[in-house]
């Protein structure tokens, strides 16, 4: 049974600047604090002038194998169905379970895990990610180039080249802290690399092919005339079918990590019948269904012209919600009447504050509408940065600035949203809609799935363990998480990828965009910048 201190307030208050006190959001009173923070530093990591590697325990480097207590001066645990935040936190792991959480020190000679000066989390939760393709775009994009053509280069790799670049780009989103991906890969080719490399490392995963594949997507989704939707009807089915057969051939598998859905791209290049043969397998399949949902509002427009409704009810016509949706973006949607009509569904928004890549998305997708709404979200990844704590962060800053832009004139309400708002998002909010209770919290029974950030350091931190730990995720990055865990198996381990050799992760990963980045030079592809 959990063992918690009484009383403990949340601690849901944080400085004027970063996190001024909204309506009906507890604050806490100075002394509050003050005992707080003084709890807090007391066993797990003490507030103290001395530089914290004098205080630090003796280094491991070999991580213990599914039998531990991890000990950190803070917890954001499960109790009481809410997240909360417990000083002193030590959990027990045995296997892929968490047997235990207390405040205080756990008796035993269990192995310990010190995460001093760390806050311990829930394993983070993508709500929509393409794995393969981040890295290949990155750095290139960010002045105005389209991500289409090296993302069709990525297809036309071989299968070893193929593995490598998902290998480097899932080993940066373990190395961020996210230990389950609702993974679009954009082609059943790059959904199998997923699986292998997932189940070689033990991610957990929710993988379907993006339908239609990236190898036909542009004609169909950019086509001059409604004729080319027509014209590729029979190719998609084609493509639902196989990845039918890919998802119940891994369904269930590497101890049920892989869960795979089905994956339609979105509402404006698919047709009613080609819709219901991908609902047709995805209640087969039993996991869901993952979507880009009024990502435009050119999506939207063509959607009403061509089947009378907007994606959103479209999808309710077509039965959609009797599964599981996860829906990203929402750049395109109808504010006043999709999300309260969303909010009644069975679906997850996937905000995706770094999608098109740096600058490419900011604030324009309705973070704040929904929150407002009460439709349920998560964080997603999408493409092109793989960091999960700077798309938390990135989630919050840009909604606060949408929604104080907008506030004026809005004609729907929205919300400020907060670090907890983010937080949770990330971890209870997709786990809902993966219709799932064993993951996403820190509670007895549940998935042994965390990750631990330094929340005390260099730049995310001021040298002491501090009061309200998550506002320090706002100054923290993916190189900020010192250990990663799934079903209690270390990934990461003292700031180190140990589920392979990460040197070579790296280069073989850097390889692979060299070569096409090569063929974009061939191409004068860099020309159009």
């Amino acid at each position: 049974m959990m063992t918690l201190p009484q009383p403990y307030p949340d601690l849901q208050g944080a400085c004027f600047v970063c996190h001024p006190a909204e309506p009906g959001e507890p604050s806490l009173t100075r002394r509050q604090l003050l005992v707080q923070g003084a709890l807090a530093g007391a066993a797990f990591g003490a507030a103290t002038p001395a530089p914290q590697s004098a205080a630090a325990p003796p280094r491991q480097d070999t991580p213990p194998d599914r039998d531990c207590i991890i000990e950190a001066p803070w917890g954001l645990v499960f109790q009481n169905g809410r997240l909360s935040l417990l000083p002193e936190c030590a959990v027990r792991v045995r296997r892929d379970r968490i047997e235990a959480v207390t405040s205080g020190r756990m008796p035993g000679d269990t192995p310990r895990i010190r995460a001093t000066g760390q806050l311990l989390l829930p394993g983070l939760i993508s709500g929509h990610t393409h794995t393969c393709s981040a890295t290949p775009t990155r750095g290139i994009i960010e002045g105005g180039r389209s991500y289409a053509r090296p993302l069709e280069l990525v297809e036309l790799l071989s299968t070893e080249d193929l593995d490598a670049l998902t290998a480097s780009n899932l080993a940066e989103l373990l190395r961020s802290g996210c230990t389950t991906q609702v993974e679009m890969s954009l082609s059943l080719r790059q959904a199998e690399s997923y699986v292998r490399i997932a189940g070689r490392w033990g991610v957990r995963g929710y993988p379907g092919g993006m339908i239609p594949g990236i190898g036909r997507l542009f004609p169909i989704w950019f086509r001059q005339a409604d004729q080319v939707l027509t014209d590729s009807e029979q190719l998609t089915l084609d493509e639902i079918e196989a990845n039918r057969r890919f998802s119940l051939a891994h369904n269930g598998a590497e101890d049920g990590r892989i869960r795979p859905q089905m994956a339609p791209h979105a509402t404006d290049t698919h047709t009613p019948k080609t819709m219901a043969a991908i609902l047709t397998a995805a209640k087969e399949i039993g996991n869901g269904i993952h979507i880009h949902l009024s990502q435009s509002a050119q999506e939207t427009h063509t959607v009403e012209r061509l089947w009378g409704k907007r994606p959103a009810v479209w999808l309710d016509d077509l039965g959609f919600y009797t599964q599981p949706v996860f829906g990203a973006h929402f750049t395109g949607i109808d504010l006043a009447r999709d999300l309260p009509f969303l909010a009644k569904k069975n679906l997850t928004y996937a905000h995706c504050p770094s999608g098109g890549g740096a600058g490419g998305s900011s604030g324009t997708q309705p973070y704040p509408e929904a929150l407002a709404a009460g439709v349920r979200t998560t964080i997603g990844i999408d493409t092109h940065s793989n960091d999960y704590i700077e798309n938390l962060k990135l989630a919050v800053l840009y909604g606060r600035a949408r929604a104080r832009l907008l506030q004026p004139s809005s004609p729907v309400p929205l919300h400020l949203p907060t670090v907890w708002d983010a937080v949770e998002g990330a971890t209870l909010g997709a786990a809902k809609g993966l219709g799932r209770d064993d993951i996403g919290r820190i509670a007895p029974g549940a998935k042994a799935d965390l990750c631990t950030v330094d929340v005390s350091g260099f730049l995310s931190g001021v040298g002491a363990v501090p009061p309200e730990p998550l506002n320090n995720l706002l100054y923290a990055h993916g190189l900020s998480v010192q250990h990663v865990m799934t079903d209690g198996r270390f990934q990461v381990f003292q700031g180190r990828l140990v589920c392979d050799d990460a040197e070579q992760v790296q280069k073989r990963g850097g390889a692979v965009v060299q070569k096409i980045w090569a063929q974009l030079r061939d191409e004068n592809w860099f020309a159009s910048g």
